[in-house]
């Protein structure tokens, strides 16, 4: 069974099957992230470059698998150059909106080729969230790098806010709301906060 949206060319998933973009490896990518399927066997190495504003100014793939998780994967490389790190994250917390909206006529026992490219994004950006964080040198600790927000910052929304969860934390100011790897981090401040009141 196949979803039938008629706002995109249905021809689409061919296209970026057999004409896929942003196939390769980044010599000095600032981040390289693998991701497999259990379901199918199918892998990807995705890498991407990012400028000192947390742009990205380029993303490429390699894959081991059908021509869903290529079509997925070039889409989505397109779709994440020029974006920031916080942007790209957020688009690929939603496969659905990152790739299926976008190719047509995309099989419904295919989502988790979608699924795995943005596994793949996200991971990606976890780990140059990660290299940013300890490479930090400001005099606030450095909490969410995919929107910057330190943790005094988080602290302040905490008390003033009387938050309890990393979704008020989020609501409050952004914190959390990219790849989500200062989940860990939020949720310490927020023991310790909450403690001491």
């Amino acid at each position: 069974m196949f979803r039938s949206l008629n706002v995109h060319d249905p021809h689409l998933i061919n296209q970026h099957f057999f004409n896929p973009k942003n196939v390769g490896n980044i010599a000095d990518a600032g981040a390289v992230a693998r991701a497999g399927s259990v379901i199918c066997g199918a892998t990807l190495r995705l890498s991407l470059s990012v400028d000192e504003s947390q742009r990205i100014t380029d993303a490429k793939f390699k894959s081991a698998g059908c021509r869903y998780l290529v079509a997925a994967s070039s889409l989505l490389t397109e779709r994440v150059k020029g974006r920031t790190t916080a942007e790209a994250a957020v688009l690929g917390q939603s496969p659905k909106k990152a790739v299926i909206e976008r190719l047509c006529s995309w099989p419904l026992d295919r989502d988790h080729c979608a699924a795995l490219a943005c596994e793949a994004l996200i991971s990606a950006i976890k780990q140059y969230s990660d290299s940013v964080r300890e490479e930090w040198t400001g005099d606030e600790a450095l909490i969410c790098t995919c929107f910057g927000v330190s943790e005094r910052r988080i602290e302040h929304e905490i008390k003033t806010g009387g938050l309890r969860t990393i979704a008020d934390v989020t609501k409050a100011c952004n914190a959390g709301a990219g790849c989500r790897s200062c989940y860990s981090l939020i949720e310490d401040i927020l023991g310790t906060v909450n403690s001491e009141w």
